[in-house]
């Protein structure tokens, strides 16, 4: 089976070696090269032909949101994984919109680091890091911002994905990344799951059974 070939970007020689150390016990993964400054990236991509690249967002010389829609411009089937110690909910945000493949903030168990890459190179969204405390302080029990409850209603709707984000206005990597943040709140693993707590919850309107009548009203 052939490896699964990652570039790293990162600047500290510490973190490049922890990463290294992380994923030595991943045959399937192989390591084809490191840069420790951005302008450094996009050379090594063209000459390692990566399938993924593992990207710190602070690099010196061209930072990583740059290097990152360089990437996606010039090499688009390659993949890009931004691995920050970063964990503001806009910035990783931006850099989906940006297309990143996935989102790992540094507090990442070292052992789950090669799964997360492996998902991402599969196609599937991954993002991983703690909430923030203003995710904490939302109104509503779960504590839901204003959008993820929006996101909420349609999935229980029964909208895919891309419904969603045409109706908000928003990119379907966007719409992933809450949908990913609301299944952690609610401590669910599907979207069945979160259509009924929604329902449970008074977040949304159960449908009717099909053949229901509407109860008349009583004058």
């Amino acid at each position: 089976m052939a490896k699964l070939k990652v570039l790293l970007a990162d600047d500290h020689p510490l973190v490049l070696t922890g990463i290294r150390a992380a994923l030595a016990g991943a045959p399937d993964i192989e390591i084809v090269g490191e840069a420790s400054s951005g302008a450094q990236v996009l050379p090594l991509v063209a000459h390692t032909s990566p399938d993924l690249v593992l990207l710190d967002l602070r690099l010196p010389e061209l930072d990583g949101m740059l290097c990152l829609e360089r990437i996606r411009q010039r090499h688009p089937d390659v993949k890009v994984v931004i691995l920050s110690v970063l964990d503001d909910p806009d910035q990783i945000v931006q850099a989906l919109q940006r297309g990143a493949s996935a989102y790992i903030v540094k507090s990442i168990d070292s052992v789950d680091l090669a799964a997360a890459i492996r998902q991402a190179a599969s196609g599937k969204f991954y993002c991983l890091g703690p909430l923030t405390p203003e995710e904490r302080k939302q109104d509503n029990e779960a504590g839901l911002s204003d959008r993820e409850v929006e996101i909420l209603q349609r999935v229980a709707q029964g909208l895919s994905n891309r419904a969603i984000a045409g109706e908000l206005w928003l990119s379907d990597q966007t719409v992933k990344f809450h949908l990913h943040n609301i299944y952690r709140k609610l401590g669910v693993a599907n979207r069945t799951e979160a259509a009924r707590y929604a329902y449970a919850n008074g977040l949304a309107e159960a449908p009717a059974p099909v053949g229901a009548q509407p109860c008349p009203r009583v004058a």
